[in-house]
């Protein structure tokens, strides 16, 4: 018995590599989620330099407080966490991936009007492969999410084709050549809907998002998560800092210590581009992009 989802939707998740849940979050929830977006604003004004909780547009000055992504915001928010624990977001990963799950990451990106960053194309597996690949992002949409500013795209069954080169001049630089890996704009498929809908995409599909010239926000909550049986793989970037804080990831169901091996496709995540930090920062190293720059 599923809880939410319907035995197609299962089918489509396996088979595009996506699915998007309309209204999923209560308005009072998404209210409170805002509020704490406010206050986040309100910590960057002053601020000179990126952080460990707050990246930074290039745009950005201190008069003019400009965040390009809050890191774990689950961390610096129960809103957040509260949500993340809830069935809201839970109960559809139980019926793709199982009754245990375990959290890899949070982030909150803000890609704002007339500004918001564009993050190349890419594979969240290019970054931290597991043991296993039931691996997937939830996406919550915060602003009513349209073409003009900036939506997720994904290329739809992706996930099964591999993993694909996110090199340039021997670096990892975490960002692909769509032309080199031979696919073309014109098949994404954006990933709309109104605020407090979701979007669940697997950590294999290739997915980006281009720049945001709109008068219109596009705000995301990202909870990325797996099955506790996938255990990360050394030569990608998954966390480790010992079994103690893995298993302080488990959101629901048990931890184990049996990791499930299944074959997959992967690359070592290395060597390192000359700019490290958010994935912003990575993929400023690499050729040809695909998406426009704010100049």
């Amino acid at each position: 018995m599923t809880e939410v989802l319907s035995e197609d939707q299962i089918a489509f998740y396996r088979d595009q590599g996506y699915l998007i849940l309309e209204n999923r979050v209560p308005d009072d929830v998404m209210a409170s989620i805002r509020a704490e977006i406010a206050r986040f604003q309100e910590q960057a004004r002053g601020m000179t330099a990126s952080d460990d909780r707050i990246d930074l547009e290039d745009s950005h000055t201190p008069d003019d407080p400009r965040i390009r992504r809050v890191k774990l915001p689950h961390t610096q928010s129960k809103v957040i966490d509260d949500l993340l624990h809830s069935d809201h977001i839970l109960a559809p990963v139980r019926d793709l991936i199982g009754p245990n799950l375990r959290l890899q990451t949070t982030k909150l990106n803000m890609k704002s009007a007339g500004y918001g960053a564009a993050v190349e194309w890419h594979q969240d597996w290019a970054f931290y492969p597991y043991t296993n690949d039931d691996v997937l992002a939830v996406g919550l949409i915060i602003d009513d999410m349209g073409p003009e500013n900036g939506p997720l795209m994904v290329f739809p069954g992706t996930h099964r084709a591999g993993v694909y080169s996110h090199h340039h001049n021997g670096c990892f630089v975490g960002a692909m050549d769509l032309e080199a890996c031979g696919l073309d704009m014109k098949d994404a498929v954006p990933l709309m809907g109104p605020a407090g809908s979701i979007s669940i995409h697997h950590a294999r599909i290739v997915h980006g998002s281009a720049l945001n010239r709109s008068t219109q926000d596009r705000r995301i909550i990202f909870y990325e998560m797996m099955a506790s049986d996938a255990f990360p793989i050394v030569g990608g970037r998954g966390k480790w800092e010992g079994l103690e804080e893995f298993d302080s990831r488990i959101l629901c169901g048990e931890p184990t210590l049996e990791p499930r091996l299944v074959a997959n496709p992967m690359r070592a995540a290395y060597p390192d581009a000359p700019t490290q930090g958010s994935i912003y920062e990575v993929q400023k190293a690499m050729g040809k992009r695909s998406f426009e720059v704010l100049s």
